[in-house]
């Protein structure tokens, strides 16, 4: 058990130490959306799924929100610039907004 105890708090040390705050700004997003899907699957589990399109409209929108974050961060940290050579953080930015906008029309369509 000390050896988990002590690869947690070394992985902690290293993450403030090495990680922009750019990328801890987009991993307290991507804790702020895991946490608000694991509510809304607890509440379905508790309470029902009436109406089904609003739980599962919210829970996509959660999901999918997740998966822009994660392409968000790939493309905004640093080491990953070979991969992203055609792709400024900026169009970064702008293509996750660009997403978000479309992602919610469809949402709020959805529930209809």
């Amino acid at each position: 058990m000390a050896n988990v105890g002590t690869i947690i708090s070394k992985f902690n040390v290293e993450y403030q130490n090495k990680t922009p705050k750019k990328l801890k700004i987009i991993d307290a997003y991507l804790l702020y959306i895991l946490l608000t899907g694991i509510v809304q699957f607890i509440y379905c589990q508790l309470v029902g799924t009436f109406p089904f399109n609003s739980f599962l409209s919210g829970f996509i929108s959660t999901v999918s929100c997740f998966v822009l974050a994660v392409c968000l961060r790939l493309q905004a940290n640093t080491e990953n610039k070979n991969q992203f050579q055609d792709i400024s953080p900026e169009r970064g930015y702008a293509d996750f907004i660009f997403a978000h906008v479309v992602l919610h029309l469809v949402v709020m369509n959805f529930i209809g």
